[in-house]
């Protein structure tokens, strides 16, 4: 013998799947469905929950190729469901599928990779009993709160349609979106998911072990809303024209106006300080035609009240989507137009990215899509004397940034204008007015959110609803819409937690993967 004494270290036993395949991928499935069903039209939002738990528990114990399955199935079934009504864009089009089946294949595509970092977490996490209570449910809850901010910014923009916080605009558990924003609420409920599994998988005999994950639950329904401060009133008048508004509709010249002006005739009688039109609710570009120029400013002087309308404006070679407040003369402040100009158009929608390479794969579907719009660059608010008001123009609705440097630039109430009409009956417009209603509530603004053809309402700084107009149907909504002032925790926050939630949940990944590999496996 050498008096040297040696340990056998034997290695940790490797985390078995908790599902066999085939159930894992069930699993996947009807989580896919579950997580589409608690977005409108179903609207039941307590199944988002059910769905994240039945995506973790698909995912626990998986290799990289067996967790890419799972994700694939459960972003699959998903997105192929939640945004159906993307087939509706190019019209009778006999190839109108491949837009759809594009977009919802790319993003399960990205639920499917992002599904790899969160079985590794679990694969690799090396903690104890506490660690496992806690610290593995916060990396789980970060990793996927990562995987929505990547799937909302990339590529070419990215596509924020089915963020988890974005599904509870009707739930109880809303309110704290106004603390820690939309993607601090998916993080919660992540977490709070995560926790509950992890306390099925551990048993503990402790009453203590329940205390994480009551401590958060009882964050998420006991805390309030944050309050804005009252500043007044606003009456608005909101109208929906229901006019032929969509991309391939057959109209007469003027007609969108027209119709416009037709659903707007009562305000004559009325006593208003705002008209809103929706986006695309002018045919033709004011500062170019003379004849809507005219129609604006006299329509603006009979209201008694500046109309803030949406139309295609030229500007050199660029075109850009761009909502103006027009009044009698055309001018607001100091002789100039106030306008705003769309941040994000929508890729493949309002144009087309590399279009060379795409036109090359399919030219006649890019050949339908004639709009290049622009970016525009200037801020997200309009000036009505004292008051300001906070734009977003379509799609922009899902775009955090906008709905922040509104709230920042001061704004007291928010107007989303937009065209729902490519999509008349599918349940795009609904999810869009939910994800407008959460806004409201994320905020503490009161929100106008007004289409062409519906849904349109105008909504509390609580999220209720104090008017709406039916799909389809032109007519008008006046209401002293309230103002609010202060600006909310989660405009603040909210970047600031995107951040740490992105780095964080990369890190804690790293951090877990060298940890299993130095620390000794008794």
């Amino acid at each position: 013998m050498t008096g040297r004494s040696s340990r056998t270290r034997r290695p940790r036993p490797a985390v078995r799947p908790l599902l066999p395949l085939w159930a894992g991928i069930a699993a996947a499935a009807l989580g896919g469905l579950a997580l589409d069903a608690s977005f409108p039209s179903l609207g039941i939002w307590a199944l988002a929950p059910v769905a994240v738990i039945l995506s973790l528990v698909s995912l626990i114990g998986r290799r990289a190729g067996g967790a890419l399955l799972v994700g694939l199935v459960f972003g699959g079934v998903f997105w192929f469901t939640h945004i159906d009504w993307i087939s509706r864009f190019l019209g009778d089009n006999p190839q109108s599928w491949v837009p759809w089946v594009a977009l919802a294949g790319l993003q399960a595509v990205f639920m499917g990779l992002g599904a790899i970092p969160i079985a590794f977490a679990y694969r690799w996490f090396p903690g104890g009993r506490w660690a496992r209570l806690v610290l593995l449910p916060v990396l789980i809850g970060a990793l996927w709160s990562a995987r929505e901010l990547i799937m909302g910014n990339w590529p070419y923009g990215g596509f924020a349609w089915g963020r988890i916080g974005m599904s509870q605009s009707q739930s109880p558990l809303a309110h704290v979106a106004s603390w820690v924003g939309v993607t601090g609420l998916t993080f919660l409920i992540v977490l709070v998911c995560a926790m509950l599994i992890e306390l099925v998988r551990l048993r503990p005999r402790r009453p203590a072990s329940l205390a994480p994950v009551a401590a958060t639950l009882a964050i998420l329904i006991l805390v309030p809303q944050w309050q804005s401060a009252a500043a007044g009133t606003l009456r608005v008048g909101a109208v929906q024209g229901a006019g032929p508004t969509a991309y391939f509709d057959e109209r007469e010249p003027w007609a969108v106006i027209q119709s416009q002006l037709d659903a707007s005739a009562p305000l004559k009688d009325e006593q208003v300080d705002l008209v809103v039109w929706p986006e695309g609710g002018v045919d033709y570009d004011p500062l170019q035609d003379e004849t809507t120029a005219l129609m604006l400013s006299n329509a603006a002087r009979s209201y008694g009240a500046p109309i803030l309308m949406n139309a295609a404006s030229d500007v050199g070679e660029d075109v850009y989507n761009t909502s103006m407040l027009w009044t009698a003369d055309g001018a607001t402040v100091d002789g100039g137009l106030q306008t705003h100009a769309k941040r994000h158009p929508v890729p493949f929608g309002e144009y087309v990215p590399d279009r060379a390479f795409f036109a090359a794969i399919v030219p006649d579907l890019i050949g339908m899509i004639g709009r290049e719009y622009t970016p525009g660059t200037n801020p997200p608010v309009v000036r009505l004397g004292d008051v300001v008001v906070g734009l977003a123009i379509c799609f922009d609705v899902i775009a955090d940034d906008i709905i922040r440097e509104g709230a920042e630039a001061g704004a007291q109430l928010l107007v989303f204008q937009t065209n729902n009409a490519d999509f008349r009956g599918t349940d795009e417009n609904l999810q869009q007015l939910a994800f407008a209603r959460m806004r409201a509530i994320e905020t503490g603004r009161s929100v106008v959110n007004l289409s062409t053809v519906g849904t349109s309402q105008i909504i509390a700084p609580d999220g209720t609803t104090v008017a709406a107009l039916a799909v389809d149907e032109a007519g008008l909504m006046i209401g002293d819409v309230e103002l609010r002032d202060g600006i909310a925790p989660a405009v603040i926050v909210g970047p600031w937690l995107q951040l740490a939630l992105l780095w964080g949940a990369l890190g804690g990944l790293v951090l877990v993967g060298l940890l299993r590999r130095i620390r000794p496996r008794a």
